[in-house]
């Protein structure tokens, strides 16, 4: 039997030049330069993949920011037809205040397997690893998923880390986390990651909860089907015209989406590179004349991750690239 062709690997290409070119402007304040950096060197890597893809979860739709768009081709058009995610930047506050975690991240299904988050931009989210999927309920209380969640990992309550998005709507939430005695990560940012650390090795969380971006759980739940892990979700409308909007597209909003429902494809591809250091990923590490990055490309399929160390040499990338590394 011949070997399928694992997109994977060519998706990481991609990743890599986003995180190479908007790496550089780590620090710099400019969330939308170092967004463009990386949307241009995504845009331009895809087009050399072996497919005919469409991104459904475009990187720009939420925020208003240079974009990979809703419904743009990408691909060198000779190929399976796929569903494409992107982040070119996960975390751009992260990445222009020169903080840990930001990464670039791609992920690819057969089309029509990535859940259309149809303009309401926020979930309420649950998730984690391998070892605590199917014992999660996110319509049970905080403290019932904590202790359930202690029970099976083996674990004192106390033990437990959760990671949270530190935003004002959490307050109640990180209380009730507080009262069972767990640990609590607050992040700024970059709730793909924490919801992807969930589920690696050593992982430094075992849950996810609260409420975070629509798209990105698309992505996690990409990611976590790759990694065995579990997240759960439901619509989280942030005022009376995304109520509206709810009612006028029949959503459900005591529906409870999960991992499959959102990533419903049987050969998911995902490849993500770190642009800022992190707990996930390492950052870009910029030398003379290159630079360092660190990857990881799953499949959902064959249930393979893999992690790159790769050394880029700007006079050798661009000989056989017009993009400007160096």
């Amino acid at each position: 039997m011949r070997m399928e062709r694992n997109l994977g690997m060519d998706l990481v290409r991609a990743t890599e030049a986003a995180a190479l070119r908007s790496g550089r402007w780590m620090g710099r304040g400019d969330k939308i330069g170092a967004d463009k950096a990386a949307v241009d060197a995504m845009r331009f890597s895809l087009d050399s993949v072996p497919m005919n893809g469409v991104v459904v979860i475009g990187e720009g739709e939420k925020d208003e920011a240079p974009m990979l768009f809703h419904g743009e081709r990408v691909g060198n058009g000779d190929g399976p037809e796929l569903d494409v995610a992107v982040d070119p930047v996960e975390g751009t506050t992260l990445l222009a205040e020169g903080m840990p975690g930001a990464i670039a991240v791609v992920a690819v299904g057969e089309r029509n397997s990535f859940y259309n988050w149809q303009g309401l931009a926020y979930m309420d989210k649950l998730a984690v690893g391998e070892r605590a999927r199917g014992v999660v309920d996110i319509n049970a209380p905080v403290a019932y998923n904590i202790r359930a969640v202690a029970r099976t990992l083996n674990k004192q309550v106390e033990d437990v880390t959760v990671v949270v998005l530190d935003r004002p709507r959490h307050k109640d939430l990180i209380r009730q986390i507080r009262e069972t005695g767990a640990r609590i990560k607050l992040i700024l940012h970059g709730d793909v990651s924490a919801g992807i650390m969930t589920a690696i090795e050593n992982p430094p969380a075992d849950i996810l909860m609260g409420i975070g971006g629509a798209p990105e759980a698309v992505i996690t739940a990409c990611a976590l089907k790759c990694l065995g892990g579990e997240i759960q979700c439901k619509v989280w409308p942030r005022n009376d015209e995304e109520r509206q909007h709810a009612v006028d597209m029949q959503i459900d909003l005591e529906q409870i989406y999960t991992t499959k429902d959102l990533a419903q494809g049987e050969n998911i591809y995902i490849a993500a590179t770190g642009i800022t250091p992190g707990e996930f990923l390492r950052g870009v590490e910029y030398f003379g004349g290159g630079a360092r990055t660190h990857s990881v490309v799953m499949r959902s399929r064959s249930g393979t991750i893999r992690y790159i160390d790769a050394t880029h040499r700007w006079d050798k990338l661009m000989r056989i690239s017009n993009m400007p590394y160096g």
